[in-house]
């Protein structure tokens, strides 16, 4: 009997999403599954049901016919308490769940025998970022949050110098450099915004400058800055210390800024508040604030959740929870995605038959309940557990101690340096003791090209130049500075052939150099 998956159509008001899309469902058919849809379920995405059964899925009448014939139900929501009750033996529910806040359900799912697995505990390690609804729908929100500022905002975002005046560019500002907020900076950006951008881990300074943005640093040790490994990519809990000078860097901003994102946002946790009343009342009438982090709390001390409300200084605050959904097209195109390659995994023999491999990493972690037992919250992965091990702090050296370490290295790289000196110049006495004179001529000239060509590579820059081309460089090298020593040759033929090793040899490395400089570039905004 052929294994049946199935989408129903969302009940939670506003959600227009499908967990189903009839390209989504050819991919799934080739894994050997068929695909059932409610009627509808995809028409607030723009997916007809035409359009599904054209693909080759069954489109049945109601949710509660769905429910009875599918034995993989994915959804979008988490599941509803009346959707609860159709749970049963043996059936697989893969949705957006937050176990952590939905302690019942899972009670629920434990008494049908049901098996969950949750989207949004998907493990943030490389292997299951094609999975990772979350990133998913943080980059679609990001995104229609610059879209939706734009809407409020009474201005352009470029800059512009017409016959009618000069109007000055936007100034955005994004709090959290995640995937949402890489998606907010790379579209205020694009559209021409001075770009502004804070997140607590400095060392996405040099992604959000990549993107033509400017990282606002707050002035900390190192020491002093919380561990981003530990809290598998979020950002991390602050210290006091560290929420004032922040608090106190967006006061000193908030009066230049038109628009402000803020996306700091864990799953599972009130969002913290980073943008306080008396910022709000700093900034300029007609600003806008977009919180993405609206569902817990908000990011705004002011924010009102799903709404949309002008301060009495006319600063417009923006709290709407659905921004995935309101671009619910391709919202539903790559959430489908994620749950079609979620399926791969769960089908290894493309043969229809779901093998729920409690030992890997991504099905375990993605995992709320299975065999009617409450699974959640699952081990970290191992590849987490490795990355986050903390690196024990070197040991402070005295003066004295540093200076002994100096010597120490230099003797040693001296006595490398003799060692292999010798050794070269004892194998080039025994070659010159065996070989013709005129031999030993051209060999040492290409013992000193090598060295040379060597040495010339060796002091580049690494950001300028890539393995490869380092490697075809210094071989290039070593033949300019062969044809050097020979293109005084009183052969015309030597001096001919000289001259074009030359010209080759100096065309391949500066027109390395420009490839390499044009590559850079296309990670680059002026």
């Amino acid at each position: 009997m052929t294994v049946k998956i199935g989408a129903p159509k969302e009940i939670e008001p506003g959600e227009a999403r499908v967990a189903m899309t009839p390209d989504s469902a050819l991919q799934l058919q080739k894994l050997g599954y068929d695909c059932v849809i409610e009627a509808g379920a995809g028409g607030a995405a723009g997916f007809t049901d035409a359009a599904y059964e054209a693909a080759g899925v069954t489109v049945v009448k109601t949710a509660a016919a769905l429910w009875k014939e599918a034995d993989i139900v994915a959804k979008v929501r988490p599941p509803t308490t009346a959707e609860a009750k159709k749970f049963r033996e043996g059936q697989l529910v893969i949705s957006f769940f937050y176990p952590g806040q939905n302690e019942k359900l899972m009670e629920a799912a434990k008494t049908a025998g049901t098996n969950i697995i949750a989207m949004d505990m998907v493990p943030r390690i490389s292997r299951a970022q094609k999975m990772d609804a979350l990133s998913s729908m943080a980059n679609i929100a990001g995104y229609r949050a610059v879209i939706e500022a734009g809407n409020n905002f009474g201005r352009f975002f470029t800059g512009q110098v017409t016959a009618a005046g000069k109007v000055p560019p936007a100034k955005v500002l994004v709090v959290g450099a995640g995937v949402a907020g890489l998606a907010a900076i790379g579209t205020a950006t694009s559209l021409g915004a001075i770009t502004y951008a804070f997140d607590v881990r400095p060392e996405v300074a040099e992604q959000i400058e990549s993107m033509g943005a400017e990282f606002v640093f707050l002035e900390f040790s190192a020491d002093e800055l919380p561990d981003g490994a530990a809290t598998g990519g979020y950002a991390p809990p602050q210290s006091p210390e560290f929420q004032a000078k922040q608090l106190a860097k967006f006061r000193e901003i908030a009066p230049d800024m038109d628009i402000v994102i803020t996306t700091a946002l864990i799953p599972g946790r009130p969002a913290p508040v980073l943008w306080t009343k008396d910022m709000v009342e700093a900034m300029k009438p007609g600003s806008v604030i977009i919180d993405l982090a609206a569902e817990r709390g908000g990011n705004c001390e002011l924010t009102q959740k799903d709404e949309r409300i002008v301060t009495d200084n006319g600063v417009i605050i923006v709290g709407y929870t659905d921004f995935p959904s309101r671009m619910a097209a391709q919202s539903s195109t790559l959430y489908s995605t994620n749950i079609r390659h979620m399926m791969t995994d769960l089908t290894p023999g493309k043969d229809g038959a779901v093998v729920h491999n409690m030992e890997d990493d991504v099905i375990r972690g993605a995992t709320a309940v299975f065999a009617g037992e409450i699974t959640y919250p699952p081990p970290p992965p191992k590849v987490a557990a490795i990355a986050v091990q903390k690196r024990e702090k070197p040991k402070e050296l005295t003066p004295e101690e540093k200076r002994a370490q100096e010597v120490a290295a230099f003797k040693a790289q001296t006595k490398n340096q003799v060692t292999l000196l010798a050794v070269g110049g004892a194998l080039l006495l025994g070659v010159g003791l065996i070989a013709p004179a005129t031999f030993m001529q051209h060999f040492i000239v290409f013992v000193l090209s090598v060295f040379i060509g060597f040495q010339v590579i060796w002091n580049v820059a690494h950001s300028l130049h890539t393995p490869l081309m380092a490697v075809t460089n210094a071989i290039s090298s070593i033949i300019i500075l062969g044809a050097l020593m020979q293109i005084g040759s009183s052969s015309v033929l030597i001096t001919v052939l000289a001259a074009l090793g030359i010209f080759m040899a100096a065309v391949n490395i500066f027109g390395g150099f420009l490839v390499t400089r044009r590559m850079l570039a296309m990670f680059q905004k002026s």
